[in-house]
């Protein structure tokens, strides 16, 4: 049974999981997809950045120096000698350990990306701070409190519950070693009156002051990054913490992947500040807002002037999932987003010395192209149809996460003579211009791991073909060649055109009516590695589409 916004995403039901279980699942592709490791038990003891080096990308400007912590020392106390269950700065010293197991290691790195909590070392380091307010509980009341009891997985509950009583000192801080789980039932106890509330086990327990804070700068010089909690915190009530700090990070690794292997400007990675600073405040926004609705009081009947209209929480329910699903993300215009708008001073100064700045300065008017696929918007997905076999995916499916750029091919009614006039038209541009825009020759199975590395460091974009033609009228044949490419290893690759039709057992996709486009003359939409939407032309604007690449690509 369906419970999200009906289209807001191909997968109907949304799951709370706990953080831990995300984490192993993380754990578990890593391992499948690379020979990355994962260090345990390590702390950074210093940070440096070489001044003389920050310009040059190619070099190792960061010399990060760690150490190898005791396998007790990653427990530590609180300094009453009780164990902790959080970790906060000047209130905890280590557990007594054997140094023999300790060591010191220097690292060199082109980047470093800081993404430890609230408390963050690489941003004390950095010497930034973050800027908001910071309240004394976690659910606001004005009486016993507000408690939110989230069911889990494994027959768990989570409980939140205000702790009204505590003693507040003049920095804003409470005596964390006087507040047991005792303390927090006996509270949530008090406020679930006349109701009774125990329990037999405990599984986790924490307490912390929330902080809707945002930090003053997410980078130094573009070599050293901030991610999730080191840069904006909340409250748990939107549950947005994890689902925005792991946007935050997939929005920068695809632009520092580009840079390290050399395909992308360095200037690409300036829009990491400027596309999430703007995410992490209406975030901070829509947290306040949503601590006042859980906070106040529902109306009692319509003529209740003071209370909370349940119409209200619905909308902030609504705009919650938004968030979660990355669909409430709208990123402002830049070199990485061609929107409907004169380009802001951040996309200027990205492109200054490397492209003329009066190509950027023109508006982007393709908006009206596809008038639902917003510029600076997550893709949406809609069903479409294997134009070789019939059957029927979300289109999302066939858009993996693996870095590349996604040119979408909306080839229109290419039973019409003069459309696939123009599509072969689109193609002969396209294959003249591969030096400066190489594709990815062909769409992988995700269960084929054979690969071409030399190809694969070159490609930048996938295209995708999706017409709105009878699927009987055409032929796959009758397509140019670089849209059905032939590989002398795997054969012809069957995954690269699309129908929006009606499908045998699943209805009609209506993919093009979703998407806003017209089912006659199409367009092209190209989709950022981050699933984004970047740029939007007519068919014949292919010059257009190098023009956007040339002013984030570093020339072949």
């Amino acid at each position: 049974m369906s419970n999200t916004i009906p289209g807001l995403s191909r997968f109907p039901c949304g799951v709370l999981l706990a953080q831990h279980r995300i984490e192993d699942i993380l754990l578990e592709e890593i391992h499948k997809c690379s020979t990355v490791e994962i260090h345990r038990n390590v702390e950074p003891t210093s940070i440096h950045m070489d001044s003389r080096k920050i310009h040059n990308h190619n070099a190792h400007a960061v010399t990060v120096e760690l150490r190898k912590t005791a396998k007790g020392e990653s427990e530590p106390v609180m300094s009453n000698g009780k164990k902790a269950s959080t970790w906060q700065t000047g209130e905890l010293r280590h557990a007594h350990v054997d140094q023999s197991e300790t060591y010191n290691e220097k690292v060199r790195a082109r980047y470093v990306i800081g993404c430890d909590g609230a408390h963050s070392w690489t941003r004390a380091q950095l010497g930034f701070c973050m800027e908001g307010e910071q309240t004394e509980c976690a659910i606001h009341s004005a009486e016993s409190g507000t408690i939110m009891i989230i069911p889990r997985e494994d027959g768990l509950v989570r409980i939140y519950c205000q702790l009204s009583t505590l003693v507040i000192s003049n920095e804003g801080r409470f005596d964390r070693s006087s507040i047991t789980p005792d303390t927090i039932l006996q509270a949530a106890q008090k406020i679930m009156k006349p109701y009774k509330l125990d329990y037999k086990h405990r599984d986790w327990w924490t307490v912390y002051q929330i902080g809707q804070r945002v930090g003053n700068h997410f980078s130094a010089e573009d070599r050293i990054f901030l991610a999730g909690d080191a840069i904006h915190t909340h409250s748990p009530k939107a549950g947005q913490g994890m689902n925005v700090s792991i946007q935050d990070t997939y929005n920068l690794g695809w632009k520092i992947a580009m840079v390290v292997k050399g395909l992308a400007k360095p200037s690409i990675l300036k829009t990491y500040e400027t596309e999430r600073r703007g995410i992490a405040k209406e975030l901070i926004a829509f947290d306040q807002e949503y601590s006042r609705l859980w906070s106040s009081r529902p109306k009692k009947d319509t003529q209740d002037q003071d209370g909370l209209s349940m119409v209200e929480f619905e909308r902030a329910f609504v705009k919650q999932q938004l968030f979660s699903s990355g669909f409430g993300v709208h990123y402002t215009s830049s070199i990485l987003t061609a929107k409907t708008s004169s380009t802001t001073t951040e996309a200027k100064a990205c492109s200054q010395g490397e492209t003329n700045s009066n190509e950027i300065d023109k508006p982007n008017i393709n908006q009206h192209l596809a008038t639902k696929t917003i510029l600076g918007q997550r893709f949406p997905s809609f069903k479409v149809i294997n134009h070789s076999d019939a059957r029927s995916w979300h289109l999302a499916h066939w858009l993996p996460s693996d870095g590349l750029f996604h040119i979408l091919l909306f080839a229109g009614d290419v039973s019409k003579p003069e459309q696939m006039n123009r599509i072969h038209t689109f193609a002969a541009e396209i294959t003249a211009r591969s030096h400066m825009l190489p594709l990815q020759r062909r769409q992988r199975s995700r269960k084929i791991s054979r690969r071409r590395p030399s190809e694969e460091r070159a490609a930048v974009a996938r295209l995708l073909t999706i017409h709105s033609a009878l699927r009987q009228a055409v032929e796959m044949h009758d397509f140019p060649p670089l849209l059905f490419p032939y590989d002398e290893e795997l054969g012809y690759d069957y995954n690269c055109i699309f129908v929006d039709g009606e499908s045998y057992y699943e209805g009609h996709g209506r993919a093009y009516e979703g998407y806003g486009i017209d089912a006659e003359r199409g367009c092209l939409v190209l989709i950022r590695p981050d699933q984004h939407v970047a740029w939007i032309g007519e068919l014949e604007n292919v010059q257009g589409l190098e023009a956007f690449f040339a002013r984030i690509l570093v020339e072949a």
